[in-house]
């Protein structure tokens, strides 16, 4: 009887929804203070339980969305939302668009759960005020910089790239180059011309840094 006990005490009694809007929305937390932004560490360590409860007082999408600014520099403000699970279509981009294009915003992050049209994907292409990231919602569910074998990244600042690039007597677009779209390009927002440091320490890679820059 007390085996069975512990054992339903490790089952999942929750929603798989609830736990994958808890899982992501943590994630998004963790990216943006890995970023740079304000982020109240509270919230990262919420549980899932807590985070249940919270929730569930007022279960809409709305209730996920929130707001931080650069530590660096308040003025730069991103707002992170959650779409349904509706196709997003180029309507659904102009709504979004037309809720935010009055608020003083530098990033708009949209966690998307189904596919999105060609046509919405071109429309955010042509939004100048603001850049919107768009994430789906499965490719938040584990922070892949907490992976094991992932190795650490560090984004060096202006100054750091032109020391880096004086000292080996190189251009940017010489060094092993790294995709806007890779995964770890996305994660911490980079943009062309970034230059990250990559440190390998493993059994397999041994100890040693390279440097990528985002192409």
């Amino acid at each position: 009887m007390e085996e069975g006990c512990c054992l339903s005490s490790m089952v999942d009694h929750g929603s798989v929804e609830s736990h994958r809007y808890f899982l992501a929305r943590r994630t998004l937390l963790e990216m943006l203070r890995d970023r740079g932004y304000a982020v109240d560490a509270a919230e990262i360590d919420r549980s899932l339980a807590d985070f249940r409860a919270w929730w569930e007082e007022k279960p809409d999408l709305e209730h996920l969305a929130f707001s931080s600014h650069l530590l660096s520099d308040s003025s730069k403000e991103v707002h992170a939302i959650f779409c349904g699970t509706d196709p997003v279509k180029l309507a659904t981009i102009r709504d979004i668009y037309s809720r935010f294009s009055k608020e003083n915003l530098s990033r708009l992050i949209v966690v998307l759960q189904s596919k999105m049209t060609s046509k919405a994907r071109e429309a955010i292409k042509d939004i100048s005020k603001f850049k919107i990231e768009t994430f789906q919602i499965t490719d938040l569910l584990v922070n892949i910089t907490k992976h094991v074998l992932m190795p650490r990244h560090d984004v060096l600042t202006t100054e750091e790239k032109d020391n880096l690039l004086k000292k080996y007597s190189v251009e940017d677009k010489q060094l092993p180059r790294m995709l806007e779209t890779d995964a770890i390009a996305r994660y911490y927002g980079l943009e062309k011309g970034t230059v990250v440091k990559v440190s390998y320490d493993g059994e397999l890679t041994g100890s040693h840094v390279t440097y990528r820059c985002v192409l």
